[in-house]
């Protein structure tokens, strides 16, 4: 099984576990909060947003996965979502791994 199909399996673990956020305004608040361990940013998602989630990641120092298309994203948490945040050490921890 490849990383992505990996990826996606956790990110759907994750969900069904309730250690996930999403959406683009309650994703920006928890990465304020600190809440954010990983971030997945669909790689169809709009120049302006994907700039404004980068930057946060940057300056809260969150990794983060911009190859997921939004499609594969929203398949995955069973909801239509091009901005996904990780609130788990654990979840986070092996999507990292998963993303190098």
């Amino acid at each position: 099984m490849t990383n992505y199909n990996q990826i996606l399996n956790l990110l759907g673990i994750a969900r069904r576990a309730g250690k996930i956020v999403s959406g683009e305004g309650i994703v920006l608040n928890a990465i304020k909060k600190g809440k954010v361990k990983f971030l997945l940013i669909a790689s169809d998602t709009g120049a302006s947003t994907t700039k404004k989630f980068l930057n946060k990641t940057d300056f809260y120092n969150v990794p983060f996965n911009h190859e997921i298309t939004k499609s594969d994203l929203s398949d995955a948490i069973g909801q239509s979502r091009t901005i996904v945040g990780i609130t788990d050490n654990g979840f986070a921890r092996k999507l990292n791994e998963l993303n190098e």
